[in-house]
């Protein structure tokens, strides 16, 4: 039985002639396959080759002719996130919730009604202050009566004094006589001067019932929790019949009369910068748009950039946090479409000769 063939075996060589040489019967002469498969890995590694050469040229000439053009002198950029100032609705007072009157992801506007807090504590305290008003009205009235009383007296002891003096230059009266009615008029005196500040004290009673009620009015109308500012309901942190202590948050706002992209320039360029400077932001949502903003702050002491920033190398260097808002203008038109965390790129002119490029005019969305 002719035994089975290797691989090799069933391949016949190629550098000899095999009719020139006896073959054994029942045995086929074994070649190696890398001898017929050089050739083909030769012609892989060329075309490879080829492939790669043909790749770069295609990035070359994509790289010269699609890509931005550089940035004119005076004119640096850096990348970075909108970012908005958070706001708490909170109450004053401790208390029950009554209502909640928006919820997460409306729109508010400055002085808006956004909650109301249970006040018939504070009312049944208004009238309670009210009732003292009437109280220390009335205390005010009898002692300026009262004072009226003591000023009587004062004008009879003071008669009785005139006469008994007459009387002692005639002799008809003792001396004594005298001495009493003197006495009397200085205790008429006081008596008045004692009526009259008791009127100075009802007085300030009222002043005080008054001061209590304001200050009673001053929490009712606290209860009425509203909006300080126009933005976007970000979370509701109570409902209604939930008791808070004081300070305790209804709703988070997203304020948006305040949007701004932080970003981080070197050293050379932030030195460069100052407050009001002109910027223009491309997020990366809407990079066909391009949008006004100005500088509005600049750090005072350099720090490494955070690890928020992309590459390595720009977190190596000492940078200067800056803050570009958007103009306020663009803000009331489009605020629904800048939304915080959207990323994007800042750039900002440090040289007011500057001039914008045609990529960087101003260009916002439609209304």
């Amino acid at each position: 039985m002719i035994p089975s063939a290797t691989t090799q075996e069933l391949i016949p060589r190629q550098d000899f002639d095999q009719r020139a040489l006896p073959v054994p019967v029942g045995r086929v002469v074994d070649y190696p396959v890398t001898t017929v498969l050089q050739p083909r890995r030769k012609a892989f590694k060329w075309m490879a080759l080829i492939a790669i050469v043909l790749a770069t040229g295609v990035a070359v000439y994509a790289w010269r002719h699609f890509a931005p053009p550089p940035l004119p002198a005076g004119i640096v950029m850096s990348n970075g996130r909108l970012e908005a100032i958070q706001v708490d609705v909170a109450t004053k007072l401790a208390g029950r919730v009554e209502s909640v009157l928006v919820r997460e992801g409306d729109q508010v506007s400055a002085g808006q009604i956004v909650a109301h807090m249970d006040t018939s504590v504070l009312q049944a305290q208004r009238h309670e202050a009210e009732a003292g008003i009437s109280r220390a009205r009335t205390s005010v009235d009898t002692a300026l009566a009262l004072v009226d009383q003591r000023a009587s007296e004062v004008d009879l002891a003071l008669s009785v004094l005139r006469r008994s003096e007459d009387l002692v230059s005639g002799g008809f009266i003792s001396s004594q006589k005298l001495d009493t009615d003197r006495a009397q008029m200085r205790a008429a005196l006081a008596a008045l001067s004692a009526a009259k500040s008791q009127v100075l004290e009802a007085r300030s009673a009222v002043g005080a019932a008054l001061a209590t009620q304001q200050r009673i009015d001053a929490d009712i109308a606290d209860s009425v929790l509203r909006s300080p500012t126009t933005g976007l309901a970000q979370y509701r942190l109570a409902e209604p019949g939930e008791v808070l202590a004081a300070g305790g948050k209804v709703i988070n706002l997203l304020d948006a009369t305040d949007v701004y992209m932080t970003l981080f320039l070197p050293e050379a360029a932030a030195g460069r910068v100052d407050i009001g400077a002109e910027a223009r932001l491309v997020l990366d949502a809407t990079p066909e748009f391009v949008v006004p903003a100005r500088i509005t702050f600049v750090a005072s002491e350099a720090q490494f950039t955070p690890k928020t920033v992309e590459t390595a190398s720009e977190r190596e260097k000492f940078t200067f946090r800056v803050k570009a808002s958007i103009d306020p203008e663009a803000l009331k038109a489009y605020a629904t479409r800048f939304k915080a965390g959207q990323p994007g790129v800042a750039y900002v002119r440090v040289d007011s000769s500057a001039s914008w490029p045609s990529t960087l005019a101003v260009k916002l969305p439609p209304p």
